[in-house]
């Protein structure tokens, strides 16, 4: 259920903190996804793994793994999970910048989206990307999400503002869509 002939998504376990830890303070990789950019401790990475990850039953996360060398490649994640309005919100981070744009966080999303409808029976699905992450903003229009939003001038990156929009995707759709 959770594998492609190239990737696999596994629980996230405490021997992927080191990972999770590089990935979080790469500014290239976190620049268009994480509206903080702060440098972080090994302490504060361990912590915040732990306590929103690992041990936090409104969090799904896995790692997405490439198979051919068993190496984790980056994150995903169905976070604020709220059973009771089967609704999430969904992230995803490619934290290995050689596999950028090859493909990899499609076929990490197409597993999640199915286990979040197909298993979890969630009904909707939501998540925030950055206005100028145009490859992010295709990559979830061609998944089915629609623009539900727009947090206005909420980022401030490389000297000026920056939208940040809302983006959905209900299961109905997924299921007309799939």
């Amino acid at each position: 259920m959770f594998q492609t002939d190239r990737i696999s998504l596994r629980k996230m376990v405490p021997d992927d903190i080191v990972s999770y830890h590089k990935w979080r303070n790469d500014h290239q990789v976190m620049v268009s996804t994480n509206p903080a950019l702060d440098n972080y401790s090994f302490d504060q990475t361990e912590s915040f793994v732990e306590q929103v990850i690992l041990n936090n039953h409104s969090t799904k996360s896995y790692m997405i793994i490439e198979r051919k060398h068993n190496q984790p490649i980056g994150i995903t994640s169905l976070a604020n999970l709220d059973f009771k309005n089967r609704n999430a919100e969904l992230i995803i981070d490619i934290g290995e910048k050689e596999f950028w744009g090859k493909g990899y966080a499609s076929e990490a999303l197409k597993m999640l989206l199915n286990y979040a409808f197909n298993e979890l029976n969630l009904h909707r699905l939501y998540l925030q990307v950055f206005a100028f992450n145009e490859k992010a903003i295709r990559l979830y229009q061609r998944l089915g999400f629609q623009q539900e939003g727009v947090s206005r001038q909420a980022l401030f990156r490389k000297g000026s503002w920056h939208d940040i929009l809302q983006m959905g995707l209900l299961q109905s759709e997924y299921n007309h869509f799939n």
